[in-house]
């Protein structure tokens, strides 16, 4: 299993429940972090990965297209790929893990920003980095739903980019309300980023409130409904379980149990009976679940969870 870089939190759930599962079904599990959330970094990882003979790789996506040389020559020397959490391109991988529908994260997200702005305003998107895939399609998705009419009063001012970093996030959203006095929400896609901006936000007692995709191990303290917290809600899914998903789809891809095609069934232990089904890229994707809502009400029982 490969992550997206050292030191993220998210990624380190994923790998835990990647590994619980080889190790449960008597495999061998290699986990790497590469050193820097970077297309070239996870290049010279598949590189040694491919000389070791693994049987699969399973693997976070820093970039859609970088990896598709070093993927294929795995697929070439007859290792299984999967990508999971954030894809590469159809020609660099047998399927995708994909931890909710693109579409259904755009709307979960757009419905937050409208909520939580009142129905107007400006707003902003803090991202990641600017390739990273998964980021992207989710922000497609929401500008996609903002067509709709009800959306029509709500102004994106700017997507800006924190690099998963938490002090380029900082920065970011310390800049954002700087450039926009008048900034309503802040919806951050990304785990390192809505961290970084609800302790900016809560910190300086900002009237502006913060949604996006977050750990709540790591937001618990920033989720209220009144003015001492800087977020209302926000969505995830279950990281460990994603991982767990990208196992059983790599067991079943090594064991010939699928080939990647739409179609292909398979069961992934207690997570049930997943299809894998075509992807808008013209690849296919295996769906883990809808993303699932943390508010005030349940955030204390998850927060010891993830």
């Amino acid at each position: 299993v490969v992550t997206k870089a050292a030191g993220n939190p998210y990624n380190e759930k994923e790998a835990s429940g990647f590994q619980e599962v080889i190790e449960a079904e008597g495999g061998t599990v290699i986990v790497k972090h590469p050193e820097t959330a970077t297309a070239d970094a996870q290049i010279s990882v598949v590189q040694s990965l491919i000389s070791q003979e693994v049987d699969a790789i399973c693997i976070a996506g820093n970039d859609e297209n970088a990896l598709q040389a070093s993927l294929q020559e795995a697929m070439d020397a007859g290792i299984k790929v999967a990508c999971m959490d954030a894809k590469v391109n159809p020609d660099s991988r047998m399927t995708f893990v994909n931890q909710a529908g693109t579409m259904e994260i755009g709307q979960a997200l757009m419905d937050a920003v409208l909520d939580i702005s009142g129905g107007e305003g400006q707003w902003a998107i803090l991202s990641a980095t600017s390739q990273a895939t998964n980021q992207n399609a989710w922000i497609e998705a929401m500008k996609e739903v903002m067509q709709d009419e009800k959306y029509s009063k709500l102004e994106l001012v700017e997507v800006v980019y924190g690099d998963d970093e938490p002090q380029k996030s900082t920065d970011v959203t310390q800049a954002l309300l700087q450039n926009y006095p008048d900034l309503k929400v802040i919806c951050a896609p990304t785990t390192v980023g809505i961290a970084a901006a609800a302790k900016v936000l809560q910190d300086s007692g900002s009237a502006c409130k913060l949604t996006g995709l977050g750990l709540p191990s790591e937001m618990s303290e920033y989720i209220g409904d009144d003015d001492a917290h800087s977020c209302p809600y926000m969505f995830l899914w279950n990281p460990i379980d994603v991982g767990r998903l990208g196992a059983y789809t790599s067991i079943a891809l090594v064991n010939e149990e699928i080939t990647g095609a739409a179609g292909d069934t398979f069961t992934a232990g207690e997570l049930g009976d997943y299809e894998i089904v075509d992807a808008a890229d013209g690849g296919t994707e295996v769906i883990l679940g809808a993303p699932f809502k943390f508010d005030p009400s349940n955030i204390d029982e998850w927060k010891d969870i993830y």
